[in-house]
């Protein structure tokens, strides 16, 4: 058995199921996305970060907003983008705010959002759900049952999809690329987000592994916790070639995306407030 990259800490960080806690969203949103669209596609706009894309109409992020806005247990959804990036400010409302807190990788962008989010008040014990801002096809009833199946879990956990397809190891060589193995497939899950988890141990957790891995649950695997996987869907892609464009744009147009319309306006500017939310 090999030794794990990171040793993980000797000390706990979990915390009691039965302890309560509010809920919280982020959304890292610093990452350029270069691999999204390329500059000669039509659909795309040439310069923009992925998640700025234009998706049935609204830039991408903003059906990934709508959709934890549909979620009301949430005090509220932190956007971590890059200093300077200004892009959502011409869209306004109250199920969001945005904070320049993202750093050069993911987890640090992480990292700069439980910071900001501690300064807006959060304590440690509660939870934050992290989201790939370009997972823009979540649903507000994913996000619930997730919520709903780590509440009171001593670890936290995140949404995933059963490995459907076969799994294949490959290697590289002057024939091409060629199939070395087919891998057990029984025990295999895709990693999707929401990650949620408590704010504190996510932190430590974070602070302990550092800028390499892509994932919250890694962070937490590092510290010797099993976090829960929750059944997501197969819809619940991370936007990021063009063809995940085309497929996104079928996924909301079914819908209707009425959500995001509802919660942007077809134009730029604020849309209504929603009783109860606190900023």
């Amino acid at each position: 058995m090999t030794e794990p990259l990171i040793p993980p800490l000797a000390s706990s960080v979990s915390v009691p199921p039965s302890v309560p806690g509010d809920f919280w969203a982020l959304l890292p949103c610093a990452g350029t996305g270069s691999r999204a669209v390329p500059v000669a596609s039509p659909a795309g706009a040439p310069g923009l970060p992925k998640q700025y894309q234009p998706v049935a109409g609204q830039p991408l992020v903003l059906h990934t907003l709508a959709a934890f806005a549909g979620v009301a247990r949430l005090r509220g959804t932190l956007v971590a983008v890059a200093p300077g990036d200004h892009f959502l400010e011409a869209y306004p409302g109250p199920f969001h705010f945005v904070v320049d807190c993202g750093g050069p990788t993911r987890a640090e962008t992480v990292l700069g959002g439980l910071g900001a989010l501690l300064e807006r008040g959060a304590s440690e014990r509660d939870w934050v759900l992290v989201h790939d801002a370009a997972r823009c096809l979540v649903t507000p009833e994913q996000i619930d049952a997730l919520i709903d199946a780590c509440a009171h879990d001593g670890v936290g956990g995140l949404l995933a999809h059963k490995l459907a397809d076969t799994l294949k190891t490959a290697s590289a060589g002057p024939g091409g690329v060629r199939v070395v193995s087919t891998v057990d497939r029984a025990d295999k899950w895709l990693a999707q987000t929401p990650q949620m988890f408590r704010i504190g141990p996510l932190r430590k957790a974070l602070e302990h592994v550092g800028a390499i891995v892509t994932d919250e649950a890694s962070a937490m695997e590092a510290m010797g916790l099993h976090p829960r996987l929750v059944p997501g869907s197969a819809l619940n892609i991370k936007v990021t070639y063009p063809e995940d464009f085309a497929f996104a744009q079928a996924v909301l147009a079914q819908r209707g995306h009425g959500a995001t319309l509802e919660r942007f306006g077809s134009a730029r500017g604020p849309a209504g407030a929603a009783p109860g939310k606190i900023f």
